[in-house]
């Protein structure tokens, strides 16, 4: 990764370098110098999810878009894999998508979909990454009489909305579904309730009231205890929680249980299976993934591949063994055949379509596959040796991987948009799994702090 830019854009506390107003403005500059063409005439779109930074960050975009002569449609807020889909059907030139995804609301981000709707490779953010940081774009603007202009669109939220109706089944219907939503204080918190109350369910969305500093605070796809309560006291067959961009999913059970990303690949592909339409079989996850989605996958006969941490590099895999399912264990999951890019909203109806095709609880889908042990710490660092560099944390490893033999793994890794180093195992018990993890995090701790 460069500079800027880590494996989901750039990313960064809000009003600080690089997510300051300067960089921002150098980055719609950038995007544009990129894209312009003789006899063409630009066009961006600019969304954003509802942290109060995003308007600072919205006016800079904007202003360096327009400086280069480039046109910007402003979407308001809309999920991340809303303007990837206007970016497509408005045959733009490219989308940028203000959010730092389920980061707290200080913080914010900058991503960049190319005019296909896709996320752009890491060679096309160098050369962006490049422009910036060589100090030239200023000698690049355009005169006065080419510079560019901005528009406010307002129909995107409805044209988002029937794009979603349209990837659930006909065939199916959640009418009289009772389902509990959180949507993080983020941005589907209108998008998804609007989207679920037309296609029938009996709808109670919670976290809904976004005031541009509660966006992923307590609430959302990683802090599921209200949802998981109301789901309980409410008899709901179900709970979805959103993160603040919407590009992520995690649902819970009818009996309050969270299911992971890892739950919802697996019902899903099962789904597209029976029906046909799992592509060469094929399920692609990343090597966060729990051990018993390899296990379950073996069982029905999937290919399981595990690529790097990151849904470009879960699309990328994708594209080359021609999959059409994939996704992370963290709820982003990517249906090709649908869209572009991670997208909660799509997945939670997938979801919903086998849940009604099989006619099933969700508890009971969720049995298809036995969850290994798995413990998560994250550890604050101050600097991000590789780790294969320092003696202390490999020996640890190894050590742990040596007790652990078959019956579990170890993955130690940086998180890619933040000053933390992830430490998982996965073993055979609870207890084993919980005292091996905590063993490498204090060593972690201790080498990197």
């Amino acid at each position: 990764m460069g500079i800027l830019f880590g494996t989901d854009g750039i990313r960064g506390e809000a009003n600080r370098y690089p997510m300051d107003a300067a960089t921002a403005f150098a980055v719609g500059q950038a995007v544009t110098h990129i894209l312009t063409k003789t006899n063409h005439q630009t066009r961006i779109v600019v969304g954003k999810d509802t942290r109060l930074s995003g308007y600072m960050l919205e006016s800079s975009l904007e202003a360096g878009i327009t400086s280069m002569g480039g046109t910007s449609y402003l979407t308001g807020v809309l999920p991340t894999p809303g303007v990837a889909f206007i970016t497509q059907d408005m045959r733009a030139d490219a989308g940028i998508m203000i959010s730092a995804s389920h980061n707290p609301y200080q913080d914010n981000g900058i991503k960049i979909f190319s005019g296909s709707g896709f996320k752009l490779s890491d060679a096309e953010e160098e050369t962006i990454e490049k422009l910036i940081l060589d100090g030239g774009l200023p000698e690049k603007v355009a005169p006065a009489r080419a510079m560019g202009q901005a528009y406010r669109i307002s129909d995107v939220q409805g044209r988002y909305i029937v794009f979603l109706k349209n990837t659930f089944p006909r065939d199916v219907s959640m009418e009289g579904m009772k389902i509990i939503m959180d949507t993080g204080n983020g941005a589907t918190y209108k998008i998804a309730p609007d989207t679920f109350s037309e296609l029938g369910a009996d709808l109670e969305v919670i976290h809904n009231k976004p005031n541009g500093l509660n966006i992923n605070d307590n609430c959302g796809s990683q802090y599921t205890h209200d949802l998981r309560k109301r789901v309980k006291e409410t008899d709901a067959v179900m709970g979805l929680a959103f993160d603040g961009d919407g590009d992520r999913l995690i649902a819970v059970d009818e009996k309050g249980q969270e299911l992971s990303g890892d739950h919802i690949l697996l019902i899903c592909a099962k789904m597209l299976q029976e029906q046909g339409m799992l592509r060469n079989d094929f399920l692609v996850s990343t090597v966060m993934a729990n051990l018993g989605l390899k296990v379950a996958c073996k069982k029905f006969g999937f290919n399981f591949t595990a690529s790097r941490v990151g849904d470009r590099y879960v699309l990328e895999d994708m594209q080359r063994l021609g999959a059409v399912i994939g996704g992370e264990q963290s709820g982003h999951m990517i249906f090709l055949e649908h869209h572009t890019t991670g997208d909660g909203i799509l997945t939670a109806l997938q979801l919903i379509a086998a849940m009604l095709r099989e006619n099933k609880p969700l508890s009971e889908l969720a049995a298809l596959m036995d969850v290994y042990p798995q413990k998560l710490v994250n550890v604050d660092v101050e600097h991000k040796p590789e780790i294969s560099s320092v003696p202390q944390i490999m020996n640890a490893i190894k050590q742990v991987e040596a007790e652990l033999g078959e019956n579990g793994r170890v993955l130690v890794r940086y998180s890619g948009t933040q000053n933390i180093c992830r430490v998982m195992v996965e073993g055979p018990t609870k207890e084993i799994t919980e005292k091996y993890c905590s063993n490498i995090a204090d060593t972690v701790k201790e080498a990197l702090t």
